[in-house]
């Protein structure tokens, strides 16, 4: 075992003083923005055209499907070209994408179809883009503040979930166009901001894909205990106990509020995050990690079995507040772990192995959420699912010792690349 840190080691510097990674941090909050005012304007706009409820739920199939098929490829070209080329190729495109939207809208010959084929266009390139950007964020970060960068990272994606729609509304409400030429403004800048990082080491050498190139991120993650359940324990917890897609069931028919009340109940989760993590900015986890990741799990399914029992407004946007501060405390564990025990090299295929877990779970898990409810109702669907969250937890605490057992996210060594029960300290 590895002696505990030293004090000077439990609290260090910022990474805010890297300027690189200011950088990446301002282009990743840029893309999240632009990301999450389109997401408003396409449903928005998409429901105006055809009126039906159905064609909302196709646009993230249309999102989910491109995700699907190309986040092993993506993984793969992460680890193979230069990230920075990667992410900025990925955000000319979305810009593109956007400006013909916008296009089409000031012209007035912007189609259902269109808009799906562009949906599904940005989501082919998320999937690139996602796995070049979790896999730089290491390169752009000073040694041994990764815990403190990914906590920066996910407050950015969080600020950018509250006030994102914020903005989108009121750009569609003057003008459609509008705000697709906003949105790829911003993709825009985003890319200079990437092109500027200047990550540390050299480009990956380039080599063609083959099958086992292409899934050696997931066979690396079946080989270490400690990923492997923390992957897999975010995937179920995700699944289970998503509740997003319950939450205008919950406005209209059980709290009896308006669309207001709506917004709130989807903000509340993002703020909670938020507060949280401006707390871990300060006091990064430095001991009893793993343990601290089940404690966020159980916590997470407690505050949603309490939004699944409430009757009251206040009471629901609290337990959700709960339940995002409790993920977030789950997110910065797991982005900090994935990136300290992956080398180099692998960092873009087990980061889109990351991504399927934690991304495209989210989205099947609204589907199974949603699909509960049409069976069983609400508030069943959602107690099953907090509880079910909760029974997880527990198990994956017994089927998983290493895991539990995780104690710091220190490396020992100065290379932080090595398997994960060779470079933590474990109780």
């Amino acid at each position: 075992m590895s002696p505990p840190p030293r004090a000077s080691e439990t609290l260090p510097p910022s990474p805010w003083g890297h300027a690189p990674f200011r950088r990446y941090l301002a282009s990743r909050l840029a893309a999240e923005f632009a990301a999450q005012m389109t997401a408003v304007a396409v449903g928005w706009q998409l429901y105006a055209l055809t009126g039906s409820a159905l064609a909302l739920g196709l646009v993230g199939l249309a999102q989910f499907l491109p995700t699907l098929l190309l986040t092993l490829i993506a993984g793969h070209v992460a680890d193979r070209y230069d990230r920075r080329r990667v992410l900025c190729a990925c955000l000319v495109v979305a810009a593109l994408i956007t400006a013909l939207l916008a296009l089409g809208s000031l012209t007035g010959t912007l189609g259902a179809a269109g808009i799906f084929a562009a949906v599904a266009v940005l989501g082919a390139a998320a999937a690139f883009e996602n796995s070049a950007a979790a896999a730089l964020l290491p390169a752009v970060t000073p040694r041994g503040q990764l815990a403190q960068a990914s906590a920066w990272s996910t407050s950015a994606f969080q600020f950018a979930t509250i006030a994102g729609p914020a903005f989108g509304g009121l750009a569609y409400a003057l003008a459609p166009g509008l705000l697709y030429g906003a949105v790829a403004l911003l993709w825009g800048i985003a890319a200079c901001l990437f092109g500027a990082a200047r990550p540390a080491g050299s480009a990956p050498p380039q080599e063609r894909p083959d099958r086992r190139e292409l899934f050696a991120g997931v066979h690396f993650v079946r080989r270490e205990p400690t990923l492997l359940g923390m992957l897999t324990l975010d995937l179920a917890a995700v699944l289970l106990g998503g509740v997003t897609a319950l939450l205008p069931i919950y406005a209209r028919d059980i709290l009896h509020t308006g669309p207001a009340g709506l917004g709130l109940l989807r903000a509340a989760p993002a703020a909670g995050a938020l507060l949280l993590l401006a707390l871990l900015v300060r006091h990064p986890l430095v001991r009893r990690v793993g343990l601290r990741l089940f404690q966020a799990v159980i916590v997470f399914g407690l505050a949603t079995v309490g939004f699944a029992l409430s009757g009251l407004l206040w009471v629901s946007v609290l337990m959700l507040a709960i339940l995002g501060a409790a993920d977030a405390v789950s997110m910065v564990i797991r982005a900090t772990v994935v990136q300290l025990a992956t080398p180099e090299g692998m960092r873009g295929r087990v980061g889109a192995v990351n991504a399927l877990c934690a991304h495209s779970a989210g989205q099947l898990g609204e589907f199974e959420s949603g699909l509960a409810a049409a069976l069983l109702g609400a508030v069943p669907a959602a107690l099953i699912g907090g509880l079910g969250t909760i029974v997880v937890a527990l198990a994956w605490m017994r089927w998983f010792p290493q895991l539990r057992h995780l104690d710091s996210l220190w490396p020992r060594a100065p290379e932080a690349t090595a398997p994960v029960g060779a470079s933590w300290s474990l109780e």
